[in-house]
């Protein structure tokens, strides 16, 4: 009996410690330090600014992973027929076109303006705009219609600050701005994280493991947001 009660309050603090502290915590790779996170216009802060480095961040098989990454100025997405093509060029504007399967028709412009994604979700078309140059900084998200080439578009969501890293989540938009961080749901923000010091070092992706692991790739490093206490980390790359 002694040996049957043993068994079972070993068993039970066992599952207990896995509920409570996660069966797989998420291993940050050691080129990464935690860093206090620097203050926009800090000593500290400047040289991530000028980094070359740039991480991009991915859930694969529930581990995180990170790697340096050159991001393009260009987002696709295939549908029935033919290819739609945002180019995003920073203050030299952009363009969402469609290019047609039928070589013999000719591409459509959609709508000009910086295209940082496009997607599908529920079974419908979305893309995502956005801009942060000089003293200018917003974006929106738009649902667009196809139907026998003829495209209309209609703005869902506003955003006072410029759309620079996307991911879904559920049912849920994640979104990293310029210096902000908003969930959407049902197309309704919610701004989770504003101010932040990531500000000019352009966040690139987006990564969830649940909503106490989301990790963002900026230039310099990475951060951890934890979303339901609302608090992050940073950690600083040092390849030293």
């Amino acid at each position: 009996m002694k040996y049957r009660t043993k068994k079972t309050l070993f068993i039970i603090l066992t599952l207990f410690s896995l509920t409570s502290f996660g069966q797989n915590p998420v291993i940050i790779p050691k080129e990464f330090i935690e860093t206090i996170p620097p203050k926009v216009g800090s000593d500290e802060w400047y040289p991530l600014n000028h980094s070359q480095n740039k991480f991009e961040v991915k859930i694969i098989d529930e581990k995180l992973e990170v790697e340096k990454v050159n991001k393009t100025n260009k987002c696709e997405l295939n549908i029935s027929n033919g290819k739609l093509i945002g180019i995003n060029n920073g203050e030299w504007g952009g363009k969402l076109t469609f290019i047609p399967i039928d070589t013999n028709k000719q591409n459509i412009e959609i709508k000009s303006g910086n295209i940082k994604f496009i997607f599908t979700f529920k079974e419908k078309i979305y893309f995502i705009e956005g801009l942060a140059h000089m003293g200018y900084s917003g974006g929106a998200i738009f649902e667009l219609d196809t139907i026998e080439n003829k495209f209309s578009y209609n703005k869902l969501v506003d955003f006072d600050d410029a759309p620079e890293a996307f991911t879904i989540y559920q049912d849920k938009f994640l979104i990293a701005t310029h210096e902000k961080f908003y969930v959407v749901k049902d197309f309704k923000k919610e701004l989770v994280f504003q101010d932040a010091f990531w500000r000019s070092l352009y966040p690139n992706s987006i990564a969830v493991l649940d909503e106490e692991n989301v990790f963002l790739g900026i230039r310099g490093g990475i951060v951890k947001l934890n979303l339901k206490d609302k608090t992050l980390k940073f950690y600083k790359y040092d390849n030293k």
